[in-house]
């Protein structure tokens, strides 16, 4: 079941892999970088086929915050995540009073795509609204291969 455009509480469940959590300026270099450092957490965890997919999520999640969500020289934070079943990038901001929806672009808009490929490439998706900002979160499921090795934990995690 795909979960979309709604208001849902993040699931809780136990990572496999720490959270990754990075905050960030809101200044437009910092997109690639998180871009970057989600896929480069895909493929250290053992999903390097997960790694465009997460890199493009990570993207357009950060590009919404730092449009929509940010306040002058506040930061914006990108947390990535593996569970049992899933690849899970969040990035949270803090303007909530302004929450994302998809919404159908006109063919000639610059802008209004992003939630739309959000909803095209994640298996879940949806919005948390905190006491100050919002989390917008989306997952990537994971395919459990019988013969595949864990992955060793990135360099300098103990």
């Amino acid at each position: 079941m795909r979960r979309h455009d709604r208001l849902l509480p993040a699931p809780r469940s136990e990572a496999v892999r720490p959270l990754r959590r990075r905050q960030l300026h809101p200044y437009p270099q910092n997109i690639p970088r998180a871009r970057r450092r989600v896929a480069q957490l895909a493929v250290d965890w053992g999903h390097p086929g997960t790694a465009d997919d997460a890199a493009l999520l990570a993207s357009e999640l950060c590009t919404n915050a730092l449009l929509h969500g940010c306040l002058r020289d506040g930061l914006f934070r990108v947390e990535t995540s593996l569970t049992g079943n899933a690849l899970r990038i969040a990035v949270t901001d803090p303007k909530g009073e302004r929450l994302p929806e998809t919404r159908p672009p006109a063919t000639d808009d610059q802008f209004g795509r992003g939630l739309l490929i959000v909803r095209a490439l994640a298996d879940r998706w949806a919005v948390e609204k905190l006491t100050v900002g919002k989390t917008v979160w989306a997952e990537l499921d994971i395919l459990r291969c019988p013969n595949a090795k864990p992955a060793a934990p990135p360099a300098g995690f103990k």
